[in-house]
């Protein structure tokens, strides 16, 4: 595949990820607190569905692992919203199959070839690695949002959320830096920002 359709996909990713940020931002800006729009579970969802597809493509497993972990849990938060339940059956059958059956048949001359992803020539071993901590740093997150709506029967990003977001984020940016990946690069960068503001609300709110 071209390289222009690969990054025009992780682009569309990242824009929606931004976009599910700027949505939340300014809709905590006006409240004056943290809160969590119903809009930003379904384009998180979308998003990941998009860039998982893109780290296919660029036979990154830094990138495929990260989304794999949080996928789940954008479905679970749009179920607390009772979002969920609003998509066409088919949809969910799509985006609830699909991300799972890339992995079952990543097939090269019909072998899954786990070569073309732990022993990609321009992803060093030790890059590779610094990805993978990178990605569990910052999908911990979304675990910890999780375990914290789960617990509060409701859907919201507390102050874990955001300190790891900022952590995880400094860690991929760096990756990208050295992967030489300007989605990621992009991405992350406007991000960090959204991240610390937030972080803010939440302590100037607890003051």
């Amino acid at each position: 595949m071209k390289d222009w359709i690969i990054y025009s996909i992780g682009f569309l990713a990242q824009i929606l990820f931004s976009s599910r940020l700027i949505i939340q931002w300014l809709a905590s800006e006006k409240q004056r607190k943290v809160i969590t729009p119903k809009t930003f579970w379904t384009l998180s969802l979308i998003a990941s569905f998009l860039l998982f597809i893109y780290g296919y493509l660029r036979l990154d497993f830094a990138i495929m692992l990260g989304q794999s972990l949080t996928y789940f849990i954008y479905i679970r938060n749009l179920q607390l919203q009772g979002q969920w339940q609003k998509f066409p059956k088919i949809v969910q059958y799509l985006l609830f199959v699909v991300p799972i059956l890339i992995v079952v048949f990543y097939y090269n001359n019909n072998k899954i070839d786990v070569e073309l992803l732990f022993q990609n020539a321009d992803i060093p071993t030790w890059l590779l690695v610094l990805g993978i901590v990178a990605q569990v740093i910052f999908t911990l997150r979304f675990v910890y949002q999780w375990v914290h709506a789960e617990r509060n029967k409701a859907s919201t990003l507390p102050m874990g959320f955001w300190v790891l977001s900022l952590i995880g984020a400094s860690l991929i940016l760096t990756y990208a830096i050295i992967r030489k990946d300007p989605v990621l690069f992009l991405g992350h960068l406007f991000g960090m920002v959204i991240y610390a503001r937030n972080a803010y609300l939440i302590r100037h709110t607890n003051d």
